[in-house]
């Protein structure tokens, strides 16, 4: 579904990559963790596969369905399938869930717009007239936006940091909620996070720090050398790391 080759982006002004030679590959239908510590590296190497300007590789190249997509636009790359929900959901005053939703499909599609907000855990006739602005809490947002994605029937489903700071998803309900999502939609689901609880769904993930891969495999693997990483003990089996003070 999706390969990363050798993907290296320096920001403009800097002489430093944020990230270096990255490569991983996405498998259809599958749950990919890109893991790793704040500030690893791994929302801009999401950023540079939906095709943000001031993420631009440097060198490598972006392969989505076998075609190298490293030089489309976020449009583009838009039609072809792939989405993104950022880490932090906009804001938009005056405007209801549903248009919020809706904005990004043809057509009337009401059914499809309340199909997603149940796969998100939210119930449509309680949400459909409610407005995308601060009466919304950060938990609702982020479902809401989510939501959006899946609307679109993404190929490609980039998931920034989705369960950080949250507070009306509790953490084993957002995982069933991915599980459902991923079951309904059939797509392939990049998941961003830091957290070591959210690479257990996961297929298969990869090890970001500083810019550059560390490990590849399955989550026991990656949690090994996440846990050595960042000087947590290894617990046997089920490789549970303690929270860093």
């Amino acid at each position: 579904m999706l390969r990363v080759i050798d993907l290296t982006i320096i920001p403009e002004g800097n002489s430093q990559p944020i990230v270096d030679g990255v490569s991983f590959e996405v498998r259809p239908g599958k749950i990919h963790a890109l893991m790793g510590p704040n500030g690893s590296g791994k929302s801009s190497i999401a950023y540079s596969i939906m095709g943000i300007s001031q993420y631009r590789p440097t060198k490598g190249k972006i392969i989505f369905c076998r075609e190298d997509i490293t030089h489309l636009n976020i449009t583009e790359r838009a039609r072809r399938g792939i989405t993104l929900a950022w880490q932090e959901p906009a804001r938009f005053e005056g405007i209801s869930v549903y248009d919020y939703i809706k904005a990004g499909l043809q057509g009337k599609n009401g059914d499809t717009v309340k199909k997603s907000l149940e796969l998100v855990g939210l119930i449509p006739e309680e949400y459909l007239n409610r407005k995308v602005d601060n009466s919304l809490s950060g938990g609702e947002r982020k479902r809401i936006e989510i939501a959006a994605t899946i609307a679109m029937k993404p190929k490609l489903l980039i998931l920034d940091e989705p369960d950080s700071g949250l507070d009306i998803i509790v953490y084993s309900e957002f995982y069933e909620i991915l599980e459902a999502i991923r079951n309904e939609t059939k797509a392939s689901i990049l998941l961003i996070t830091h957290r070591e609880e959210a690479g257990e769904i996961a297929d298969e993930g990869t090890l970001i720090c500083q810019g550059k891969v560390k490990a590849q495999g399955s989550f026991k693997e990656i949690m090994e050398k996440y846990c050595i990483l960042a000087g947590r003990k290894v617990k046997c089996q089920k490789v549970s790391c303690p929270t860093k003070s």
